[in-house]
């Protein structure tokens, strides 16, 4: 009994001391176990292999997620061309001893919405805050000087002929429509054009007045005098169409913008006539089932293709075996900064779809325009046109079971991006070195650099042309650039808002023609086959001493009769088209 009390007695003493250590434990206890679920965590999202369940959304990159989210994706959004990537460079347009005959410019549209269904909730396609001052010029004189046939809030071109009533503006300010050009596209096409105002629109004159008639007086409002001037070809797209409007509004005053006309273009290889080539589907063919079989060895891309997918498409009735749609999704996540996205629901299990081209645009073969008929629908077809993806059959594409992922919640992680885009990036470079991939070119493109020869002959000889526009796609520039040998950086891979210049000079002292080519502001004569070397001038560009190379027209010339068909063991367009095998290639 006296030892109980005594136990007693010490235990009151103590108390304190007691809670002080019990307290210290239960503490080391939580941080240990916090640091064993945070490293779980981390082994789970890394190096691709976490497609599960994930509370991680754009704010799982740190509190700084901001910066470090707009420095990881940088690469992928120059794609996105953000509009400090649209610069002045190398272009030309002055150059001391040479004078500017005329300027051809291909390029592509702006900033669209996705080509599939997408999850698109929070997403901002349009221009922050109405900011940028020549989307607000632009808006304001086409509600000056248009009329709006149903009171909406964008105007319409009211010329007769294709383009008869397309809208000249996005229909939202912040939408992401499908497949449609977007207020951000807007905005890019308005800088490259006040760029090619800068560079072109004095050289040429077209800031000039026609002369006054015999009798001293204008009779005939300039704007129809000069129409010539400046000639516009784009394809039956909306975006393509409201591409060319916006950049030609900042490139030309406002009296001869309102006298252009717009013609089309029934094929988006710009190929007039010379179309029709079952060689060029095959060599495409063939290069598609190459980038298959990369994407069939890699299980960490397959499995972040299926998780994005099924995150950001909407309806995937046939499944998800096409990387490059799941890519284009995506953009349009990472082009307008957008949070990484997340599934709340679960998805049913679906099945393999047919295959769709992966080389081209997604469904630019097919016109989304809501007043368009069934005819209008496949315009290729009046003309004997057949794209790829249009009678192509599937060719065991790649399936990947959906499997439990599609029953899971969870977000898309940065590692989950750096897995797909990165393979991407590597199969598009790996199709632009390929041999198949220049030879399809040749073949896509000989309609339009014909053309383009053509214009360049009219510029030479005193023709009123001055600027020649070609409003196309992607694949407008990937069969062009192919054809002509020009490297790009990003493999097969156009940015919005990508431009292709021809200049045309004749010399002032000779009076000898010469052409120089830039692409997205960069001097590429000197990629071209038959103006490397010692085959073209190196002239100075300006004060600072910076150079141009000049390359003879008759360069071209003799390359388009002479030797264009040589790779593919031809003499003329219709033989190329008509071999029933392709030249042997290595595969990637």
């Amino acid at each position: 009994m006296l030892l109980l009390k005594e136990l007693m007695r010490l235990a009151t003493q103590h108390r304190t001391f007691y809670c002080y250590v019990l307290l210290s434990i239960w503490i080391f206890l939580l941080i240990a176990g916090m640091y064993r679920y945070m490293g779980s965590m981390e082994s789970s999202s890394g190096a691709g292999a976490g497609f599960g369940p994930s509370s991680g959304t754009i704010s799982s990159l740190g509190d700084n997620s901001a910066s470090s989210y707009a420095q990881r994706f940088a690469k992928y959004r120059e794609r996105c061309a953000p509009l400090a990537q649209l610069q002045r460079l190398d272009d030309g347009g002055i150059l001391e001893g040479w004078k500017l005959q005329g300027v051809l410019l291909v390029i592509r549209h702006g900033d669209r919405g996705p080509m599939s269904h997408v999850r698109t909730t929070g997403i901002n396609c349009g221009v922050a805050g109405g900011t940028d001052n020549l989307v607000n010029r632009y808006r304001s004189f086409l509600h000056n000087s248009s009329s709006s046939a149903s009171g909406s809030n964008h105007m319409y071109w009211n010329k007769v002929g294709p383009f008869h009533g397309f809208p000249l503006l996005p229909a939202t300010e912040r939408g992401c429509p499908l497949g449609q050009l977007t207020y951000k596209g807007i905005s890019q096409l308005l800088h490259v054009g006040d760029i090619m105002h800068q560079v072109y629109a004095h050289p040429l004159g077209l800031l000039l007045k026609p002369p006054l008639s015999r009798g001293g007086t204008e009779t005939t409002p300039h704007t129809l005098l000069n129409s010539d001037e400046v000639v516009v070809y784009t394809t039956r797209y909306r975006r393509t169409f409201q591409s060319a409007l916006a950049m030609l509004f900042t490139l030309l005053p406002a009296d001869k913008w309102l006298g252009l006309n717009v013609r089309e273009s029934h094929s988006m290889a710009f190929c007039f006539g010379e179309c029709t080539c079952a060689q060029s589907a095959l060599l495409r063919k063939r290069l598609q089932a190459m980038g298959d079989v990369q994407l069939l060895r890699q299980t960490d891309v397959l499995e972040a293709m299926q998780w994005i997918g099924g995150t950001l498409l909407q309806h995937t009735p046939n499944g998800i075996t096409n990387p490059f749609e799941v890519v284009d999704a995506m953009l349009t996540v990472l082009c307008h900064e957008a949070a990484l996205p997340c599934r709340h629901k679960k998805r049913s299990p679906t099945a393999r779809p047919a295959r769709k081209n992966p080389n081209q645009e997604l469904v630019d073969v097919i016109n989304i325009d809501q007043d368009e008929t069934a005819t209008n629908l496949q315009p290729e077809a009046n003309n004997g046109i057949v794209e790829p993806e249009s009678n192509e059959a599937d060719n065991g594409n790649p399936s990947s079971p959906q499997g439990e992922a599609d029953h899971q919640e969870g977000c898309v992680e940065a590692t989950h991006v750096d897995t797909l885009m990165s393979f991407a990036d590597d199969l598009s470079k790996r199709s632009a070195d390929h041999a198949y991939y220049k030879l399809s070119g040749l073949l896509r493109s000989y309609g339009m650099i014909r053309h383009i020869v053509s214009y360049m002959l009219k510029m030479i000889s005193g023709d009123r042309t001055k600027f020649v526009l070609y409003s196309g796609h992607d694949c407008t520039m990937q069969y062009l650039t192919a054809a002509l040998g020009i490297a790009n950086s990003q493999g097969q891979t156009i940015a919005y808002a990508s431009r292709l210049a021809f200049e045309v000079y004749r010399s002032e002292a000779h009076t000898d023609y010469y052409f120089r080519v830039v692409y997205n502001g960069r001097d590429v004569t000197q990629q071209i086959d038959f103006c490397e070397g010692g085959k073209s001038l190196r002239v100075t560009r300006d004060s600072r001493g910076n150079k141009a190379d000049l390359c003879p027209i008759e360069n071209i010339i003799r390359f388009l009769h002479e030797d264009y068909f040589a790779p593919l063991n031809a003499t003329n367009f219709k033989e190329a088209c008509g071999t029933t095998n392709p030249p042997k290639a290595n595969e990637f």
